[in-house]
């Protein structure tokens, strides 16, 4: 039998007979949110640093770029040994 991991909501009432303070719940507003997606600057750390979690995808997309890159260059290859084979024969021709 597997175990199941369950989720317990709590309240915290008391912490060493201290009630704890209350922070008042905001909810986003929409012209908040709007305003913090178009404020470019509070990404500045966001943006040199990519998240870890992240690595298999960049290694794939790594390795398909790596794959296209070798394939654009073997046709680029393939076409400069034509031109080269067609105009040797057209020497060889004229004379």
């Amino acid at each position: 039998m597997t175990q199941q991991s369950t989720e317990i909501e709590v309240e915290v009432v008391e912490i060493d007979g201290v009630a704890p303070a209350m922070t008042p719940e905001r909810a986003p507003s929409p012209a908040g949110m709007r305003g913090e997606w178009q404020d470019w600057r509070h990404w500045q750390g966001r943006v040199s640093r990519l998240d870890s979690r992240w690595w298999p995808l960049w290694v794939f997309l790594g390795i398909i770029a790596l794959g296209l890159f070798l394939t654009v260059g073997v046709v680029v290859g393939v076409i400069f040994l034509i031109v080269r084979l067609c105009l040797k024969i057209i020497r060889s021709i004229l004379g």
